[in-house]
């Protein structure tokens, strides 16, 4: 099937896909459910089985993780040729993965931890575990070749991070016209807004030394300093006061900033700046997603929309096992 007939084919499915999905308003639903069985059949569409609590609340988060690279999966092989950036979405579980693996070697375990399955377009060889390197040899992660120490992994992991950031940028590159522009908005917006609230949770909560956060932060070129679309507006909030309303209130993503009550105490709230601008993100691209019916770069709208939806069965699956409200979730 040719690149614009796929296109086509691809957004029918994806929409139709979309009509049936928790997102957007209809995600209240998850969190109206008042108990995990429940979630299962809402998400599910059948009976839950008969299983301890714990165990069916790790049941719906893989089974959730399932349905969607399913999905992906099929709506990736209408394309004889797929763009990279498109498999490079697909390709971010098998850098989870890398995570877990490496997890669970550096407590020398044997048996392979839950994995996310993206065959065929997998990275790793899954099949010579436990041996790392030969897991990533010959591929774009050859340089993670041994299992870690423990004190290493917290690196490994950021490493990681950036460089599928690197790569999903790459990729992009190679796209053409209103395609890439949409592309690359995408990943700008959704990247420098996740480096921004990294920099608020390390100040915050871990009262980092401000050169050592910027070495864990994404650039595209880190001499481009605050002009830079990935890691300027994470720079640009550096040196503020998390606890100065004053530092903050000319922002200009200040409309993601959690509520300041006159006459009361005030601190960011990471967690509120995240939700609040993965909630606009969202928007835009579903918006995108209508708006690009012919083009490939409609899935990865899709692929972002989903994505958040799988954040909110997770959300929804926790809140239910601990017995508490989302909100604290």
């Amino acid at each position: 099937m040719d690149t614009s007939s796929a296109s086509s084919y691809v957004y029918a499915k994806a929409s139709g896909i979309l009509a049936r999905s928790f997102t957007g308003a209809k995600a209240a639903k998850l969190f109206g459910a008042q108990k995990l069985a429940d979630l299962w059949t809402l998400v599910f569409d059948e009976e839950a089985p008969s299983v301890p609590e714990i165990i069916l609340a790790k049941t719906i988060e893989q089974k959730a993780a399932e349905k969607f690279i399913g999905e992906y999966k099929k709506l990736l092989a209408a394309y004889d040729q797929p763009a990279q950036a498109l498999v490079d979405l697909l390709q971010y579980f098998d850098y989870e993965n890398l995570k877990s693996l490496g997890a669970a070697a550096a407590m020398g375990q044997k048996d392979v931890p839950p994995l996310f399955d993206i065959s065929p377009y997998n990275l790793l060889n899954y099949g010579a575990w436990p041996s790392i390197q030969k897991m990533t040899q010959d591929s774009e992660l050859a340089w993670y070749d041994k299992a870690p120490e423990v004190v290493e992994q917290q690196q490994l992991d950021n490493e990681l991070d950036l460089q599928f950031i690197e790569k999903l940028w790459s990729s992009s590159q190679e796209l053409f016209g209103e395609e890439k522009k949409i592309v690359q908005d995408l990943i700008a917006e959704r990247y420098s807004m996740r480096n921004v609230v990294w920099v608020l949770r390390l100040k915050l909560y871990y009262k980092m030394d401000k050169n050592k956060i910027v070495q864990r932060l994404a650039f595209l070129d880190p001499r481009n300093g605050k002009m830079d679309p990935l890691g300027g507006a994470a720079l640009e909030i550096l040196y503020k006061d998390v606890e100065n309303w004053d530092d903050w209130k000319n922002w200009k993503y200040a409309k993601f900033l959690n509520p300041r009550e006159e006459g009361s105490l005030w601190s960011v709230d990471p967690r509120w700046v995240e939700e609040s601008s993965e909630k606009e993100f969202i928007k835009k691209a579903t918006k995108k997603f209508h708006a690009n019916p012919c083009g490939e770069a409609s899935l990865l709208c899709w692929y972002f929309v989903k994505a958040k939806e799988l954040d909110y069965i997770r959300m929804a699956t926790e809140a239910l096992r601990l017995n508490v409200k989302v909100q604290e979730i």
